[in-house]
């Protein structure tokens, strides 16, 4: 017994000696720069992410700068959290038949799978790249169209990289077929 127990103990410091030295590994390459930093400096440094990446939505704009949402409720009904809120009001220009007067997406309850985009039959919601939202009350993660369409860090740049509008696909399909 008294064997086990002295086994025991030599495994126990064999153990932690191991443990010491990949401690003091770490700490050696992290000190002289030599491994990989696993944080980065967020504020000055942004992590890349993929194109895949899928942030804060989007309303899209037409031409004449109207929102090319036709309020068909495509989204909401789409959406497994049920974050959408839509409210559809006749439109009061003649080509347009209705429009959102509502569209507010809880932020809070979305868990920005991408199934609005993929719904959407005129690409009127698309998943952004922003990903820091931040606030300090629970009812502002309710955003409602002036946050989603009137975004201005995004004018010129490409919302959503990895996928392609519906209608470039469309030509794409025709074109092969």
């Amino acid at each position: 017994m008294k064997a086990l127990n002295n086994l025991k103990a030599k495994s126990y410091i064999v153990s932690t000696l191991f443990g010491l030295a990949t401690t003091g590994k770490h700490f050696v390459q992290n000190l002289l720069g030599i491994g990989d930093r696993p944080t980065i400096q967020y504020p000055e440094e942004r992590r890349a992410y993929s194109n895949r990446f899928m942030g804060v939505h989007v309303l899209t704009r037409k031409a004449d700068g109207d929102i090319a949402c036709t309020a068909c409720m495509l989204c909401a009904t789409n959406c497994p959290a049920d974050c959408i809120h839509i409210v559809a009001a006749e439109s009061p220009k003649p080509t347009v038949e209705k429009y959102p007067a509502v569209y507010e997406i809880d932020m809070m309850r979305c868990v920005f799978c991408g199934y609005c985009e993929d719904a959407c039959p005129v690409d009127a919601v698309r998943m952004g790249r922003d990903y820091e939202y931040a606030e300090l009350s629970e009812r502002n993660f309710v955003v409602g169209i002036e946050y989603l369409a009137d975004r201005p860090q995004l004018k010129g740049k490409n919302i959503s990289v990895f996928r392609e509008p519906k209608k470039l696909v469309t030509q794409k399909l025709r074109k092969a077929s």
